[in-house]
């Protein structure tokens, strides 16, 4: 049964320069574009409850409530339901807020990315730090209870990170999730190299002190690169690293169902004239599962648990990656009473030690 969604909201007022996410900064669009992603949702979802839905972009604050009402109302949720939209915070507004508690969303994500208004500038983001703070506030004001904040580390112009994590840490948010910068084909930034970028071995450094600093504060890193007080992980992404199934719906959008991989259409008037028509769809043959397991569960804190693995895969985990638990343990991988997990050395190297498991 799949039980968790996530729709792709396609628009920003502008592009950030690290970004190389399918986006769009023609806005005129989303008139059209709501109709055909209200079709795909009719057509694809089967009408289970969902546990987790997750409105992400793009820039999902720039759909008007009315319409985040009808995606919302789409879709089978109860109280218990975790229901994430992405909100760029000069977007916000107390009423605005309020108006999404009201349909039902009941969880914040924002990239405040940093809270150096030079780097913001450089990066291309369009909010200020201000405007960071008074977002959250106006979320807190609202009435939510599980905001969460992005950090962007290893920027161009960062010589320290400490900083960012004052700031962050003084908001009263309940989640926090560290992205190292990575200069990814499609994004401005890959053909206009931004100076002083600092080197791997820093951002290396920051990802250490980010994870010490953050443990100070009483939010324990669940994982590689999330963070969140007790109670406040996202169940929408820990869906996705238990190697669960997840619907995909709107333009570009990944989804897992009923054993297939798929991807949706990423041209927009192609999408707009056929929104159910999938980009591509591919079987996930059980040695394709059992690798997505191991790779997608080491990403926790908590690890993998062998004696699942065994069952479900009918093999013998241990022999099986012998000569690779041969190599990582106790350095990067250490044994836990369920099975393994990567060390805090571990996570910085992990998708070379992952890329052996392949």
């Amino acid at each position: 049964m799949t039980t968790s969604a996530y729709i792709h909201i396609p628009f920003c007022k502008s592009k950030c320069k690290y970004c190389s996410f399918v986006s769009f900064t023609n806005c005129q669009e989303i008139e059209q574009y709501v109709p055909a992603l209200l079709k795909d949702i009719q057509v694809n979802y089967r009408g289970e409850l969902l546990k987790t839905l997750y409105l992400g972009g793009g820039t999902p604050s720039l759909l008007s409530l009315n319409i985040l009402g009808q995606i919302v109302k789409s879709f089978s949720l109860d109280t218990n339901s975790e229901i994430t939209i992405e909100v760029n915070p000069d977007d916000a507004s107390l009423d605005y807020f309020k108006g999404l508690l009201d349909i039902g969303i009941n969880r914040i994500s924002m990239g405040s990315q940093s809270f150096d208004n030079n780097i913001l500038k450089i990066i291309g983001r369009r909010h200020t730090s201000e405007q960071t703070k008074k977002a959250v506030e106006f979320a807190q004001s609202a009435g939510f209870k599980n905001v969460s904040l992005d950090l962007i580390y290893g920027l161009p112009e960062q010589n320290n990170i400490k900083t960012d994590l004052e700031m962050i840490t003084q908001l009263g948010v309940q989640h926090i999730s560290t992205y190292g910068l990575k200069i990814e084909e499609g994004s401005y930034f890959y053909n206009h190299l931004p100076k002083n970028l600092p080197d791997d071995d820093r951002q290396a450094d920051m990802y250490l002190e980010i994870n010490e600093y953050l443990a100070k504060k009483e939010f324990k890193r669940y994982e590689i690169s999330n963070f969140a007080k007790v109670g406040y992980e996202s169940q929408h992404n820990l869906n996705y690293w238990n190697n669960s199934e997840y619907y995909g719906f709107g333009l570009a959008a990944h989804g897992y169902v009923n054993g297939v991989r798929y991807s949706n259409l990423t041209n927009m008037a192609d999408y707009i004239e056929q929104p159910i028509k999938k980009d591509f769809e591919h079987k996930v043959t059980k040695k394709e599962k059992l690798e997505e397991e191991i790779f997608l569960g080491f990403r926790k804190e908590t690890g993998i648990d062998v004696r699942e693995i065994n069952k479900k895969f009918n093999i013998d985990f241990e022999i099986l990656y012998k000569p690779v638990l041969t190599k990582f343990v106790p350095q990067y991988i250490e044994k836990t009473s369920k099975g393994y997990k990567l060390t805090l050395e571990g996570f910085l190297l992990s998708n070379n030690i992952l890329s052996e498991f392949i």
